[in-house]
């Protein structure tokens, strides 16, 4: 189907196995992912260059890029088409970009562009050096109230910012939590957020299991309120070192531990903190505490300005001195052995350029299988101890 001008789309691939075969076009294969995705052939020399793989996303790899005629870096998401037909995600694919098109926030991960050529859909964001949360966190253990006050004021407002667009992230967790040079987040990776209604449900059991609230876990209905108790579980995690509830192999098993759970914080906890936790781990949505404003008022953040520039005035000395700890590259390549590269067909980038001055030129290599989300996802979170549901999942 990629290779040839005109071939049969396998069974696998029809959103109704019912339907009779039919036949694409190359053109066709690239209309399926118009407008979101525009095409562009790069016949001639393209100035990105990879540097390295940062991640192992749902899909395929994300790698760092260099611009060589701006000379500058950028992050870029690689996406098969194959595999994102395969695993029924096209709409989603299409939301993902569209959702980061309509936002701009200081705490938000900034879109720049994206496209497509024969075989692959691209995402391109700002690139954060300073790597994303859970390496801080698996580093560190804990953090203290007052940083802790800080992620939650920059986290809290990205959230209030969504929502009143109508926009759930549904999958809020410290690997989707990017940090800037000064160690300050940016909430990141829009693949399964969707615009909700007011007054709207939503019923896709989607996320990350650790951090999904219990309506996500019964499959729904649910709504925004359910981003604030995946604040809450983060928030937890980061104060006491562990998650409330460790992981279960399956959702089911996990909504059972977590009706179950009492959610009681530990003694080390400040009185406004356990507070604070409570309210965003209330099992009822109505009851939770889902929105901004009362998460303003709330005795945790006394004193504290809800200002995007007041909050990033003072760097996150922590961070900053986590950054230079030299166990944090392995930490940050949690998930990712061996070659990266290996096997990696991509008809975009024209060169790589390594530490260990690699020549070989993607454009033109064998064809072979790319590295698949399924594998991927699997790896990457089982290495964390986390269990990320199947992203092959309708848009609901």
């Amino acid at each position: 189907m990629l290779q040839d001008k005109r071939a049969t789309i396998p069974d696998s691939l029809l959103s109704d196995p019912e339907r009779p075969r039919m036949e694409w076009t190359l053109p066709g294969f690239i209309s399926l992912f118009l407008p979101e995705f525009p095409h562009r052939s790069f016949a001639g020399q393209v100035n990105l260059q990879i540097l390295e793989l940062i991640a192992k996303g749902s899909f395929g790899p994300i790698l760092k890029v260099k611009d060589c005629a701006e000379e500058k870096i950028y992050a870029v998401k690689v996406m098969p088409k194959s595999e994102i037909l395969k695993h029924g995600v096209l709409e989603q694919s299409k939301e993902e970009v569209i959702i980061q098109r309509q936002v701009r926030h200081p705490f938000l991960h900034n879109l720049l562009d994206c496209w497509q050529t024969h075989r692959h859909l691209f995402i391109m964001c700002d690139y954060c050096s300073t790597g994303d949360l859970y390496t801080y966190w698996t580093l560190n253990g804990q953090f203290k109230e007052g940083e802790l006050r800080v992620y939650a004021a920059e986290l809290g407002c990205a959230l209030g910012f969504l929502h009143d667009f109508g926009i759930m992230h549904r999958d809020v967790k410290m690997e989707n939590v990017l940090l800037s040079d000064q160690g300050h987040l940016r909430l990141a990776d829009f693949g399964l957020s969707r615009r909700l209604e007011r007054g709207g449900r939503a019923y896709t059991i989607c996320g990350t299991i650790q951090y999904m609230a219990p309506e996500v876990l019964s499959g729904g209905p649910y709504n925004h309120a359910a981003d604030w108790w995946s604040l809450g579980i983060l928030l937890y995690a980061l104060a006491s070192g562990k998650f409330p509830i460790p992981a279960e192999p399956n959702h089911d098993r996990m909504m059972e531990r977590v009706k179950r759970c009492s959610y009681d914080m530990p003694e080390t906890f400040s009185p406004a903190l356990s507070l604070l936790l409570t309210d965003l781990l209330c099992k009822s949505p109505a009851q939770r505490l889902h929105c901004l404003q009362r998460f303003k008022m709330q005795r945790f953040f006394f004193g504290t300005s809800f200002d995007s520039q007041l909050l990033q005035k003072t760097p996150m000395e922590l961070i900053l001195e986590l950054k230079n700890h030299p166990d944090r590259p392995q930490k940050a390549r949690r998930g990712m052995t061996g070659d990266p590269f290996k096997n990696f067909d991509c008809d975009f980038f024209s060169s790589l350029s390594s530490p260990t001055d690699l020549s070989l030129t993607l454009a033109n290599a064998e064809p072979s299988q790319a590295m698949t989300g399924c594998e991927s996802m699997h790896m990457w979170h089982s290495h964390n101890g986390l269990l990320h549901t199947e992203r092959s999942v309708a848009l609901v």
